[in-house]
């Protein structure tokens, strides 16, 4: 069975990519599960710090174990998605902390996310991770530059956003990034957004988003290793398929299939789950065109 590590390698040679699946509420994990199975689709369980602390995943234990009792490894991989440094209410989190129990837990990749510190904050943090992670075999996702939508306040418009390039991924900083910290696989920002997580807003439909094709090969050509794409719900499907055969290996989905699980749960746990099932089907199929990926990625894992 290839590793994380191996099948991120083995997507971005290819031009494909891993879609990686955000866990609020535990019960969606196996519709989730299933439909990669059913797509043929290799995919990423992924929980975030906010989504235990701001939403019921409950635990990294608690993700784990569901996810040992729902996995399939033909098509599945479990990852630990953004633990911030600094999180999105500007409080400083105990991220190593969360980052060694991870490891310990048996996740089979990790994120830490020093965004929101100076690029040589960043950069230490992140090495003490990729060194801590990397003496287990553990590879690490970090991220450089500012993928917006998570902060308490406000976000600027769109628009003003994109069109000033602000918070972009500097290419020559990622270059001193990855050298530094020997980190796996590079977030990058080139115009995706989070989606909202304030109870308030997270009905709300994502802003669309477009993508600097040209921002992220200046990226790809100085770092030269698999790029991440965060915020993938809600681009234009050509921004994405083009990211794809531009350096983005991985791509974080979250608020598209969150929205239909909380949009029916109340009916019915079962209603919710059937929900996230049939909406995985047109991610994968229709907005991402990833089925049949395992069969490519780990012919004889599927």
């Amino acid at each position: 069975m290839r590793t994380t590590g191996e099948l991120m390698q083995a997507a971005w040679k290819a031009k494909t990519a891993i879609p990686g699946f955000n866990i609020p509420y535990l019960p969606m994990m196996e519709p989730v599960v299933r439909a990669l199975r059913d797509t043929r689709c290799l995919g990423l369980i992924m929980v975030a710090r906010l989504e235990w602390v701001k939403f019921e995943s409950k635990s990294l234990r608690a993700i784990r174990d569901e996810y040992e009792r729902v996995k399939d490894e033909g098509f599945t991989r479990l990852h630990l998605d953004h633990v911030p440094v600094i999180d999105e209410d500007n409080l400083r989190v105990d991220f190593e902390r969360d980052l060694r129990e991870a490891v310990e837990l048996g996740y089979e990749s990790v994120m830490v996310d020093g965004s929101r510190l100076s690029l040589d904050e960043n950069i230490a943090a992140t090495k003490a991770v990729v060194d801590m992670a990397h003496a287990k075999g553990v590879p690490v996702e970090a991220e450089l530059g500012a993928v917006m939508g998570h902060e308490a306040g406000p976000m600027p418009p769109y628009e003003e956003l994109f069109e000033s390039g602000k918070g972009f991924t500097d290419p020559d900083e990622a270059r001193r990034f990855v050298v530094e910290t020997g980190v796996d696989w590079l977030s990058v920002a080139v115009g995706s957004v989070h989606g909202a997580i304030s109870a308030a807003k997270r009905t709300e439909k994502k802003v669309e988003a477009r993508l600097s094709i040209d921002q992220l090969d200046a990226i790809r050509e100085a770092v030269n290793i698999p790029l991440v794409l965060h915020g993938g719900t809600g681009i234009r499907k050509s921004y994405v398929l083009d990211a794809i055969r531009h350096g983005i290996a991985k791509i974080n989905v979250a608020t598209a299939i969150r929205q239909p699980y909380e949009a029916h749960v109340e009916e019915s746990v079962e209603k919710a789950q059937d929900a996230v099932y049939d909406t995985m089907l047109t991610v994968i199929r229709e907005d991402l065109e990833l089925e049949g990926t395992a069969d490519l990625l780990d012919p004889l894992g599927g």
